[in-house]
C-alpha cells in the first residue's frame, strides 16, 4: 500500500450500545492501565482465540463428562477478556493498527464461532441443521456489518440491547442450565436445550440483519440520490 493510500485511510467510528457497554468500557480501561508492559494486544488476541477453541473442545467432550461445561465457561471468559481488551489496550498505549486490527480480530471471530458451534454439534448438544443455520445467520449478519462499516464509516458492534458480551453471558447461562436440563419434552418430541436456543438466535440474527440491511440501503440511497433528468441535461 502506498503512502498516499495510507494517508487517506480513516478508521470507522465505533458504536457500542449493549446493556453492559458502559460498565464494560470502564472495566476494560481500568485493566488496560494496569496491564504489564510485556503484554501486547497481539497476546490478548491470541488469548481470545484460544478461549473460543477451548470452549469448543469442552463442548465436544461434554458427552463424556458434563462438568466440562464449566471449562466451556472459562473459555468464554478468556475469549471475552482477549477479544474485548486487545483493542482497548492498543488505543490506551496509542499503538493502534486499525486495518490490521480490524481484519485479524474479525477473521478470528469467524473461526471462533465455527469452533464453538462445531463443538456443540460434535458433542451432541446441538443438531447439525441448527448449527448450520446458526453459522449461516452469523455470517450474513457479519457480512452486513462489514459492508455497512465500509460504506457508512460506522462500525456498529451491537444491535439494541445485545452485543458480543451479552451473548457470551447468555451462552454461559445456557451452559449452566444444560448441566441440569440438556433436553426436555415437548408433546411427543425430545428437544435439545441448545437446539431451541440456537434456533431462536438464528432467527433473531436473520431478522436483525434484514431490518439493518433495509435501513442501511435507505440511508445510502438518500446519501447518493441521482439528480433529476432535467437537471442532468441542462
Amino acid at each position: 500500500m502506498n503512502k498516499e493510500t495510507e494517508g487517506t485511510f480513516r478508521e470507522a467510528r465505533r458504536e457500542i450500545a449493549g446493556i453492559t457497554a458502559g460498565l464494560e468500557r470502564r472495566v476494560l480501561a481500568a485493566i488496560a492501565r494496569r496491564m504489564p508492559p510485556w503484554v501486547s494486544s497481539d497476546h490478548l488476541t491470541l488469548v481470545g482465540a484460544l478461549g473460543a477453541v477451548g470452549c469448543g473442545v469442552a463442548y465436544g467432550w461434554w458427552w463424556r463428562a458434563p462438568w466440562v461445561l464449566h471449562l466451556a465457561n472459562l473459555g468464554l471468559l478468556a475469549n471475552w477478556f482477549g477479544d474485548s481488551l486487545d483493542g482497548t489496550l492498543a488505543r490506551y498505549r496509542r499503538r493502534c493498527r486499525p486495518r490490521y486490527g480490524f481484519y485479524v480480530d474479525h477473521i478470528i471471530d469467524a473461526f471462533g464461532i465455527l469452533a464453538i458451534v462445531g463443538g456443540l454439534v460434535a458433542g451432541g448438544l446441538m443438531s447439525l441443521p441448527v448449527g448450520a443455520a446458526l453459522i449461516l445467520a452469523y455470517d450474513l449478519m457479519a457480512i452486513n456489518v462489514y459492508l455497512a462499516t465500509h460504506t457508512l464509516g460506522v462500525f456498529r458492534i451491537s444491535y439494541g440491547p445485545l452485543g458480543g458480551t451479552e451473548l457470551r453471558i447468555l451462552l454461559a447461562g445456557l451452559n449452566l442450565a444444560c448441566l441440569f436440563l440438556p433436553t426436555f419434552a415437548v408433546a411427543d418430541f425430545t428437544v435439545r436445550l441448545f437446539d431451541l436456543a440456537g434456533a431462536i438466535v438464528a432467527i433473531g440474527l436473520l431478522v436483525l440483519t434484514a431490518v439493518s440491511s433495509a435501513r442501511t440501503g435507505r440511508q445510502l440511497y438518500g446519501m447518493e440520490t441521482l439528480p433529476h433528468a432535467a437537471s442532468a441535461s441542462s
